[in-house]
Formats: C-alpha cells, sequence, structure tokens
C-alpha cells in the first residue's frame, strides 16, 4: 500500500516518494520550554508520531528529529517572573515535556537537538545568508531580506499586505523592509548570549530549525512537519533561509501540518487563557484516553477540545479491553502485522478516524467469532493495530483497574459473584440490591456472552 500525504506545500495529496529510500528524515518543531504544554501543543507529537511508526514498517531507515527550543523572549520573561536562572526553567519543563510525552504513549525521537547545543551552526547559516545577500547587519541585529526572495509566501500563500500587517507592528528602524525578520539579535548582560561576528546575541527562533534541521538531516529533507500555527511566519521563513543558504536547493519536499485544538469555541491557546493543561489532564483521566481523544478526528482538521470528547475516549477504550479481557485465554501472535484496512487508512493521508473504525469493527467481530483459530486471528490484529495507533498497551486488568487497589477489584468482583449466586436462585431483591450498590459505586455491569463482566464507569 503507498503512503499518500496532503503537501501543504503543492496543496494536494501526493504520493510519497523519499528522495534516499535507505534513509528517511522527517523534522517535527518541538516546544519552546517556558511553562507545561497545554494539549494543543500535543497534538503534533502524538498524529507524527503516528507517522514516523508508519515509515518505519516500510523503511530500513528513519530519521526523526524534533527539536528543542531553550532559548526564547519566553523563556527569559519566566526567568525573570520567578527570579531564577534560564537553565532552571529550561530543564524543568523540558524535562515536563519529556514525561508528559512519554504518559500519552509518544515515543522519544531518534534526535531531539536543542538550539543552544547549535550556536555554531547557527552562526555559520547567518555568515552564507550574508555573504550572497540574503541578510545584513544593522546595529548589532542580522535581519533576513525578504525581498531577496521571490518565493517568499508561496506556503501559506498570504498576499504581501497580510505578511506585512503583523510585521509594521514590529517595524525597526534598522530594518531595510518591514517583513525583514531577525536571525541574531543582541544581549544584554542579564540575557543568554554568545559571541558572533556582530557581537554579543542570541539567535531568531526561525533560524535555529534551520540550522539544526541541516546539521542532522541535511540540506534537503523529507518531511517537515508541525501545527498549522506555525505555517506562517515560522515554516514560511525556515523556508526562505534555508533555501537561500544552501545555494536554492529545496529544503522540505513534504510539509504537513495539522488543525488546531477549539476550546469553548475558540482556538486553545496560552495567549488566550483557554488551555487545557496535559499535565494537569493527567492527573483527571488516562492518559490513553487522552491520547485517543486527540486521534479520534483526522489531523488537518479543527478538533473540539471537551470533557465529552474524553468520555466518549473512554467509553471507546472500555469497549476495546472489554474485548481483549474476553479473550484473556486466547493466544495471540505478536509479529502478527497491522490488519491491511487499518494500514491502508493510515495511509491514506493518517487517516486516524478510519483506522479507529476499522480497530473497532475488528473488537466486533471478535466478540461474535466462535472458532479458536478465528479469535486468534482476530486478537492478534487488534493488538497489532494498536501497537500502530499507540493503543491497547496496557493489561486489560490494568486499564480497568485504574486508580484503584487490588483489594477493590476483590471486593467487586465478590459482590458480582454473589449477585450471580443470588440471580440463580431466583433471589431477585437480592441481586438488584447489589446490582444498586455497585452502581453507587460507579461499577457498570455487562452481560457479555462470556458472562457478567464489570468495569468502572467513565
Amino acid at each position: 500500500m503507498s503512503l499518500r500525504l496532503y503537501n501543504s506545500l503543492t496543496r494536494r495529496i501526493e504520493n510519497f516518494e523519499p528522495a534516499n529510500l535507505e534513509r528517511i528524515t522527517m523534522y517535527v518543531c518541538g516546544p519552546t520550554v517556558y511553562n507545561y504544554i497545554h494539549i494543543g501543543n500535543a497534538r503534533p507529537p502524538v498524529v507524527f508520531g503516528v507517522l514516523a511508526q508508519l515509515l518505519r514498517a516500510r523503511y530500513p531507515q528513519v530519521v526523526y528529529a524534533r527539536n528543542i527550543t531553550d532559548v526564547d523572549d519566553k523563556i527569559n520573561a519566566a526567568a525573570c517572573e520567578q527570579a531564577v536562572p534560564i537553565a532552571a526553567i529550561t530543564e524543568r519543563f523540558t524535562a515536563a515535556y519529556r514525561d508528559n510525552m512519554a504518559a500519552l504513549g509518544v515515543a522519544p525521537p531518534d534526535l531531539e537537538p536543542r538550539a543552544t547545543a547549535h550556536i555554531p551552526q547557527i552562526i555559520a547559516m547567518i555568515e552564507s545568508l550574508i555573504a550572497s545577500g540574503h541578510a545584513y547587519a544593522a546595529e548589532g541585529h542580522v535581519l533576513f531580506s525578504v525581498t531577496s526572495y521571490p518565493q517568499y509566501g508561496a506556503l501559506s500563500r498570504r498576499d504581501s499586505e497580510d505578511m506585512l500587517a503583523g510585521a509594521r507592528v514590529e517595524v525597526a528602524p534598522y530594518k531595510r523592509e518591514p517583513g525583514d525578520f531577525v536571525l541574531w539579535k543582541p544581549s544584554s548582560s542579564d540575557l543568554p548570549g554568545w559571541d558572533s561576528p556582530w557581537g554579543r546575541g542570541r539567535p531568531g527562533w526561525h533560524i535555529e530549525c534551520s540550522a539544526m534541521s541541516a546539521a542532522h538531516l541535511g540540506e534537503t529533507i523529507d518531511i517537515h512537519a508541525g501545527g498549522i500555527d506555525l505555517q506562517f511566519p515560522h515554516h514560511e521563513n525556515e523556508i526562505a533561509q534555508s533555501t537561500c543558504a544552501h545555494g536554492g536547493k529545496v529544503f522540505a519536499r513534504y510539509w504537513l501540518h495539522n488543525g488546531m485544538l477549539n476550546f469553548g469555541g475558540a482556538k486553545m491557546s496560552k495567549s488566550l487563557g483557554n488551555v487545557s493543561r496535559v499535565q494537569d489532564l493527567l492527573q483527571q483521566h488516562p492518559a490513553e484516553a487522552l491520547r485517543l481523544a486527540l486521534l479520534s478526528a483526522h489531523y488537518r482538521q479543527p478538533l473540539d477540545w471537551s470533557d465529552g470528547l474524553i468520555e466518549q475516549s473512554v467509553r471507546t477504550l472500555d469497549r476495546l479491553y472489554g474485548t481483549l479481557r474476553d479473550l484473556a485465554d486466547v493466544q495471540a501472535d505478536a509479529t502478527s502485522p497491522a490488519p491491511s484496512a487499518v494500514d491502508a487508512a493510515l495511509c491514506d493521508d493518517l487517516n486516524t478516524p478510519t483506522a479507529l473504525a476499522e480497530m473497532a469493527g475488528i473488537a466486533a467481530e471478535a466478540r461474535r467469532a466462535s472458532s479458536d483459530n478465528e479469535r486468534s486471528r482476530l486478537k492478534s490484529e487488534l493488538l497489532a493495530a494498536g501497537r500502530l495507533l499507540g493503543l491497547l498497551q496496557s493489561e486489560p486488568a490494568q486499564w480497568f483497574a485504574r486508580g484503584c487497589s487490588e483489594d477493590d477489584d476483590s471486593r467487586i468482583q465478590c459482590l458480582v459473584d454473589e449477585r450471580n449466586a443470588a440471580k440463580k436462585a431466583r433471589d431477585f431483591g437480592r441481586a438488584d440490591a447489589i446490582r444498586a450498590e455497585l452502581c453507587a459505586q460507579g461499577i457498570v455491569l455487562e452481560d457479555t456472552a462470556q458472562g457478567v463482566r464489570w468495569r468502572r464507569g467513565s
């Protein structure tokens, strides 16, 4: 099954054809580590992590880089506000980000470059842009000259007036044109800074990703991905400076962008104050349910985030894990490939909603299956699909026992067994009383072909 992806640069779905079949390269923009991330920030690593898995199943080597931006004015402001060294901020929130990603089932990237570890490469790239006439130094700053790159704006397809609207807010006397963007800026003694040909200073945000990508993946990469909010100006600026620094070479052959999360009818963002932090959500809900919720809509579409979405994801996982619990005595093949229908859905521009629907269909078929061979095959397919999507990675007992002790489970099972015995003895009053007692504790009883099973309600 060929992989087809929507390329934001060409605005069409294309067959994925890497430059080198032996080495696939992918770069995803990572966090600026000045605070805990919100759930919208988690969508790119979750969905593009699935893409990395899909690529690894097809190619001998995939090199996936996701950066850490650890020098930025927001970091400086956070350190000043909390009266701590800047490193204390970056180390704390880098660790928190990694913990959050691990909880959400996001596998670490192959490379996690930090901006501060690439200052020599950043300076070298800026020097090459100045030498080729695409950048200029002015008053301790270095700026990229947007008019030197006629293709500027091809990715976002914004007209010049739209692109300059934001730039005019930052008009500075050292800029030749309002749209010129900063590659290097001076640092005062209380800010992070490095020696450079233009004085002590620090890099601009956009040049960092260009330099890190080139250093680890090469001057032309296969896939560059991130949130749609980065398309302009960040990705637009990356294209301009990378193309010009590398003699006109294509920077990224495929551009992928995920849609934003909406909360209460508005885009989720820290500036609007309508964010749900991953750190907090993990204290309130099962991590796997949060992951499923992020995969429930097509990655290019906006996703309406709500408690209802999370609750629906919990119920979906209850059914899937319930199926696995019913098949506990059935052997599964751990080497089984993902079902063809699930693979086909993901190869169709990461169509996770269809892939999840196929998983639900496999589970339903498994519940109806009567032969041992069929049950084994379907259980193997369900687990293989889960591996590809990063789901069903726990034992059913762990899923249903979340937040509770083994003693609680034993007590509940004893009540369920007592209720079953009461029904057999036709003591329906006692059976109803036990059911009501369990219901009051949030325990849901389900009648299945394998007998009565219980789960904790969401």
